[in-house]
């Protein structure tokens, strides 16, 4: 049993949060906020304070966060293989020239890389997707798989099988082979097969009869005449597929007119699929070809809210040629679900905490007794505050059990003290003039 003794929570209260058995037990003023004759009620936090009680005065306390959509084994490749157009087909013909060479220990060593950086930033839960297939046979799968395991009570990893197209032929044999072989959820991205709509029904079948969740890339580009995801949606509400569908990236959505924007959302919304919007990756390869209004190439962000669909955010890749500047912090991507999302802050933040967790399957972590104390903690002021500057001095809980801690000190040279000026008794110059004046027209200078 442990106390998190003085922490802010996102609504601006102060709170201790009594930790047992990976769990919150309870959350009650913080001891040092409230009047002394109202502690004598409150059970284990009237003694001293015990050895694994931590003070987070002056810190932000919010459920630890979740990254729906990353790429672990393309993470910290950049330097690897350049995307020389700086564009999709740019990165995906860079990560080619990698992918088939890389060893089962080249892609554990990146991807466990990659899980300490999220870790350190908050990040407990993470969906990551694999390629499998041609052009790294099951490799990559059989890396990640063996890192899910190792990692589990600290990170927990979910395994997409992202395969390449067509899927009317081998890739889809892959697809399969590696449901069998211990991918979590099936993945592609139909959108490039030749044959779009088919490619989503040969996906949704293939997760049906594994009775796993589907989780596409779908419409990455912002060519309005490719929409797969209403197709998805009518496949999964027709089939009656219940084990959990989410569409990444839906860029296309955006480019629709309104009428069709809503139409395509309240589909969404009525099929259950949820929608993983990724602001870095997407901003850095979308719009390319534009020289004049360059489209943001997120997701009609506002239009699925409205229509009531899970929109989660992503930080999807790791200084790897789809995005070279990566970093990993959950709270990068909400502020730019803020800057180029519109999305309020309260909502931002909730779009990698609660919004994810709902995507993937998992339970709701809140500070509230009974929660998996699942936590992050980081020096600011407010919710704002941390998201807003978002340091990387940070303690993450796992099950109630610190599994990282990083500080940072910070040492600055203060500004000298400026002279101050002469009374304005001794304006008279040597010469006996007048001194010029400091303010020639006060008026002028009182509104600039």
């Amino acid at each position: 049993m442990s106390w998190l003794r003085g922490a802010t929570t996102a609504e601006g209260d102060v709170v201790d949060v009594e930790l047992a058995d990976g769990l919150i037990r309870q959350v009650v003023p913080s001891t040092d906020q409230a009047d002394p004759a109202d502690r004598t009620g409150r059970t284990g936090r009237t003694g001293p304070i015990g050895p694994d009680d931590v003070d987070l005065t002056g810190q932000v306390l919010l459920a630890s966060f979740v990254e729906p959509h990353a790429h672990l084994d393309k993470a910290l490749t950049a330097s690897l293989a350049r995307n020389v157009t700086g564009d999709l087909a740019g990165a995906i013909m860079a990560i080619q020239t990698l992918l088939p060479t890389s060893t089962v220990e080249d892609f554990a060593a990146r991807a466990q890389a990659a899980l300490r950086i999220h870790l350190a930033l908050g990040t407990t839960h993470l969906r990551t997707h694999v390629n499998v297939g041609v052009q790294s046979g099951m490799r990559a799968l059989e890396a990640l798989v063996d890192v899910r395991e190792r990692w589990r009570g600290l990170v927990e990893l979910q395994l997409v099988a992202l395969v390449s197209n067509p899927l009317s032929g081998q890739p889809g044999r892959d697809l399969r082979q590696a449901l069998a072989e211990g991918a979590d959820v099936a993945g592609g991205c139909p959108h490039l097969d030749p044959e779009p709509h088919q490619a989503v029904a040969i996906c949704l079948d293939a997760a049906g009869e594994a009775g796993l969740p589907l989780d596409l890339h779908t419409d990455e580009t912002l060519d309005p005449r490719l929409l797969t995801l209403a197709t998805l949606a009518d496949l999964v509400e027709r089939t009656g597929f219940r084990h959990g569908a989410a569409a990444s990236h839906c860029v296309s959505l955006s480019m629709q007119p309104p009428n069709v924007q809503e139409r395509v959302s309240e589909q969404v919304a009525a099929a259950g699929v949820g929608i993983v919007t990724l602001p870095q990756t997407n901003l850095f390869l979308q719009g390319r070809n534009h020289t004049v209004g360059i489209p943001r190439g997120l997701t009609a962000i506002g239009p699925l809210r409205r229509a009531g669909v899970i929109v989660a955010a992503g930080g999807d890749n790791l200084r790897d040629p789809f995005n070279p500047v990566g970093r990993g912090d959950a709270l990068e991507t909400a502020s730019l679900m803020v800057t180029a999302g519109h999305l309020a802050p309260d909502e931002a933040l909730a779009s990698v905490t609660s919004a994810p967790r709902a995507l993937l399957g998992l339970g709701p972590v809140s500070l509230t007794a009974g929660s998996p104390a699942d936590l992050v903690a980081l020096p600011a002021g407010s919710a704002l505050d941390a998201l807003a500057a978002a340091g990387a001095a940070r303690t993450v809980w796992r099950s109630g059990r610190i599994v990282a801690r990083t500080h940072v000190h910070t040492e600055l040279t203060e500004p000298a003290e400026r002279p101050r000026p002469l009374p304005s008794s001794a304006g008279a110059n040597r010469s006996g003039g007048a001194s010029p004046a400091v303010h020639a027209n006060p008026e002028r200078e009182a509104v600039r």
